[in-house]
């Protein structure tokens, strides 16, 4: 695990079962939607029936499901080929791609080589490289591109072995997140033999550089409910058969754990803490599980695994063992956060010392370097960067250049060298090289400057807050070209999400920028259940207090509408995943305030999320039907559940990825369907399936013609000059 801080995957829900026979019925006409059945199938739940005419379409294999989403997928195609100003946009971001330098991810140090990939400008995807040296000359390992003739490749992961001889490399296809991992021998850039498949990912290498951990899979089929329960970990040695490889840890090898079969079941080693071995139980629960054992015991039939903490010590967003001593954040007494350090030997979260009290800004993360502990503290549009010295036990803030959002990375641990980069939403990414002994900060050796044209720096940002429903004050960032005139005829486009305690921190947004200099007003809902005011925003949008999440947003579209930003003729709304929840129930709930809206991948049935191969390990983030209450909460975050007949609804674009592990395409295509079903607003509602994508996908030519599709539907129909019909 890069630097050893254990972070759990973020993940979102899912759902699938089986479908009743029906009768097909007619749709709206205007656009000529392909047919769907209406099927007489419900659920009862705590003594309530809940009706799913269009539970059919989970059958995700099934061959009439798949006509449909293909004709669903050509109708969309065919209506955005006829749009201005698409086309125009893939341009532009094509060639501001290609202005920019080198784009270096992931650089990790191992012995004296520097393993990184790198994307150049106009590439689709990045590709491995090593320096033997941090200025020694670039070589490359791994082309992605021409690996497998005819398929694009993405890599997920690299590994580097401790003596920096060997390289875990995992890469995955059109955005499916099941990765084939390969070992390449370095000096001869040839790989190994070793090759498995399918693969959640690599967990990292064992101190003597001759095996790894990974994550292993039943199936890599995605639409598969059960593909991704009773996942485990697993250790393959070098050179040996895949069919022999252990099962370290996992639910079947420990079943006196009782691990549900939900979680990701993770082990590995820490190069900082090489006494002992860890490993997690991981879901989207923000309370960390972990279980550590002496080293000693890496080799014995049956590890005995002790608790290193469980949920009840509230431990949350990061936690890092040194040698016997292990800091991890809390929100115990701190709905901020703080820093904790506790004994290895013998951890007592209840008795661990305050490293770093909580303070008015929220802890987000947290970092190692040789001698110091990073800590980045964020009040919601800037972030700060302090260090605490574990030698001199003492903390002091690291002074930036400008403000933004912080991101750094440290090369490695045996040094206190790092990189430090920064962010606003209207400044690129800065990147430097940063050296914490004597806090001198200097030119990055990775990634340089970016360059953009003049009016993209010509952009405004106020950062306001806005009263909720319940006179709770909401932030909302709103970014415009310099010059705009408030008087309600300005097309805007407003984004949220509001899940996982995820904060929507100032970044510079490439897409969302091209849209303001072309006179769109870009808003930014900053919605309980992130955690822009820490813990206790997170839990007031979270299982039965989830509405929070989607009201919120409604008040910053009517606070954009009162300011005369923009009119309910002119704005759109969008959710991404969890934030298709946000989009779904906005929507449902209040159609007069949208004239189009976007629910990309978006999770957008609840009630049935809890159903397929990644559903289950969501269930602490948004609740399960087995309970009475979290039932009820997850009706009311049904935005499927809440389409009306006979409503006038905004234009809808539903976005999905065929490869998605993580939102079945189900999920935002019941959503288009009851949509096309219902409105009798004559806007159209469409679903956009691509086939060479999953939740996301690092190709770049994918990813344009994805998002240049969903703003050319949403400026079309908020009479966008530039994006209208080409032709009837």
């Amino acid at each position: 695990m890069k630097n050893y801080i254990f972070v759990l995957f973020i993940l979102i829900l899912l759902g699938c079962t089986g479908r009743k026979e029906g009768n097909v019925v007619s749709t709206n006409t205007k656009w000529d939607y392909p047919a769907i059945k209406l099927v007489d199938s419900s659920n009862t739940y705590w003594g309530v029936t809940y009706k799913d005419p269009f539970r059919w379409l989970e059958s995700i294999n099934d061959s009439d499901v798949v006509r449909w989403f293909r004709k669903q997928a050509d109708l969309t195609n065919l209506t955005m080929s006829n749009i201005s100003g698409r086309d125009e946009l893939i341009a532009e971001w094509k060639k501001l791609d290609k202005l920019q330098p080198p784009v270096y991810t992931f650089p990790d140090k191992e012995k004296n080589r520097y393993f990184y990939q790198k994307r150049m400008p106009g590439e689709k995807v990045s590709k491995v490289y090593y320096r033997e040296g941090i200025d020694g000359k670039e070589m490359l390992l791994f082309d992605p591109m021409n690996y497998i003739k005819g398929k694009t490749l993405s890599v997920q992961q690299m590994i580097g072995s401790y003596d920096g001889k060997k390289l875990i490399i995992s890469y995955s296809e059109g955005g499916a997140e099941v990765s084939t991992i390969k070992v390449m021998d370095v000096d001869s850039k040839s790989f190994l033999p070793d090759s498995i498949y399918p693969s959640a990912g690599a967990n990292g290498w064992t101190f003597n550089d001759k095996a790894f951990m990974y994550m292993w899979l039943k199936t890599a089929d995605n639409k598969d409910p059960s593909a991704r329960l009773n996942t485990k970990t697993k250790l393959h040695k070098i050179g040996s058969d895949i069919k022999n490889d252990l099962d370290f840890f996992s639910n079947a090898s420990y079943p006196d754990l009782k691990i549900d079969p939900s979680v990701y079941p993770s082990a590995f080693l820490s190069r900082d803490s090489r006494d002992y071995i860890f490993a997690v139980e991981g879901s989207v629960q923000n309370e960390l599980k972990i279980y550590y054992a002496p080293i000693s015991q890496f080799s014995s039939a049956k590890i005995a695994w002790k608790p290193l903490c469980t949920p009840s010590d509230k431990l949350v967003r990061g936690i890092i063992p040194v040698d016997d001593k292990v800091f991890a954040i809390t929100y115990n007494g701190a709905k901020n956060y703080k820093l904790l350090m506790a004994d290895m030997k013998k951890p007592d979260w209840k008795d661990a010392k305050s490293i770093s009290p909580e303070k008015s800004t929220t802890l987000e993360s947290i970092i190692n370097s040789k001698d110091f502990i990073f800590m980045i503290y964020s009040d919601g549009i800037n972030q700060s960067l302090f260090k605490y010295d574990m030698n001199k036990s003492s903390t002091s803030e690291v002074k930036l250049p400008f403000n933004g959002i912080v991101n750094i990375n440290c090369l490695d641990t045996k040094t206190n060298n790092c990189l430090v980069g920064i962010t606003s939403w209207t400044k690129p990414y800065t990147e430097f090289f940063y050296d914490a002994t004597t806090d001198k900060l200097s030119p990055s050796p990775f990634n340089k400057p970016s360059v953009y044209p003049d009016e993209y720096k010509n952009l405004v940002v106020e950062e306001v807050s806005v009263r909720g429903h319940d006179s709770v004050m909401i932030p909302l960032t709103i970014i415009y070209k310099s010059g705009l005139k408030k008087d309600g005829n300005n097309v805007c486009f407003m984004d949220g999400y509001g899940a996982y305690g995820i904060s929507n921190l100032p970044y510079f947004s490439v897409m969302h920028n091209s849209l303001a200099v072309r006179g769109v007003v870009i808003a930014i809902a900053h919605v309980r259940g992130g955690s822009e005011k820490g813990e206790t925003w997170y839990r007031a949008g979270f299982k039965t207090t989830k509405p929070n999440t989607w009201k919120d947003f409604i008040s910053c579209a009517e606070y954009l509408i009162a300011n005369k930003y923009t009119s309910p003729e002119k704005l759109a709304g969008g959710g991404t995943s969890a934030g298709g929840i946000l989009i779904s129930r906005a929507v449902t709930g209040r159609p007069d305030l949208f004239a189009a809206a976007i629910c990309n991948v978006g999770c957008a049935n609840a009630m049935r999320l809890e159903f397929s191969s990644n559903g289950p390990v969501n269930v602490p983030e948004f609740g399960t039907v087995k309970d009475s209450i979290e039932c009820r909460a997850l009706y009311e975050m049904d935005g499927v559940l809440h389409v009306k007949p006979n409503t006038k609804y905004p234009a809808v674009i539903c976005v999905t990825g065929w490869n998605d592990p993580r939102v079945v395409p189900w999920q935002p295509g019941k959503f288009a369907a009851a949509l096309q079903n219902s409105s009798v607003s004559g806007k159209p509602v469409l679903l956009k399936v691509n086939y060479e994508n999953g939740h996301f996908t690092e190709d770049r030519d994918v990813t344009y013609a994805n998002f240049a599709d969903q703003y050319a539907f949403v400026l079309w129909q908020c009479g966008h000059p530039q994006f209208q019909l080409k032709k009837k």
